[in-house]
């Protein structure tokens, strides 16, 4: 099971270190995990680490010009592009997969490192080994039956999702990916 990354930001690491010491001096022993957490919550700003995972979780505004599959696929990726969360739905893990298809370079055979990097940089989940198992079942790349070969299969973007794949990759032009 693939655990899910919150990020976080300071704009002042002054100000987060003191949060934190005068946090700690409060504490009778050294503070749990949970209590970190917590702790680094509310140097940021948050009431607590449910409310800062709350708002790392809330999904990205999309525009109404888009259709309403569009609009349910983009819930799951970030502005550059990258898949930030599996879809539990099993209707809407195939769609999900194709922008992390479309990342691999074209007639070109690699081998798993390489495969992983490529996998790795087109989503924000950590667990390529999950997609890469996906890619191959659905059919969108090959490998050997050693796992030492991998290959994207060439084949057209069902029409039904290139709405959703020319916003993946204006996002991704956006940032330069």
């Amino acid at each position: 099971m693939s655990r899910t990354t919150y990020p976080f930001y300071t704009s002042d690491i002054s100000a987060l270190a003191r949060s934190l010491k005068q946090q700690w001096a409060l504490e009778p022993a050294a503070p749990g995990h949970l209590q970190i957490l917590n702790m680094l919550a509310r140097a940021a700003g948050f009431s607590n680490f449910q409310h800062l995972r709350a708002a790392a979780e809330a999904p990205t505004p999309v525009s109404n010009i888009y259709s309403p599959l569009t609009k349910r696929l983009l819930r799951y990726f970030d502005e550059q592009g990258r898949l930030m969360r599996w879809p539990t739905k099993f209707s809407e893990q195939l769609p999900c997969i194709w922008p992390v298809w479309a990342s691999f370079p074209a007639q070109l055979e690699m081998d798993e490192k390489a495969a992983n990097e490529w996998i790795k940089s087109a989503e924000a989940i950590g667990d390529h080994v999950l997609l890469r198992r996906e890619l191959v079942n659905y059919k969108l790349i090959t490998r050997t039956p050693d796992c030492r070969v991998y290959q994207r299969l060439e084949q057209d973007i069902p029409e039904e999702l290139r709405e959703f794949m020319a916003e993946i990759e204006r996002r991704k032009a956006a940032v330069g990916a």
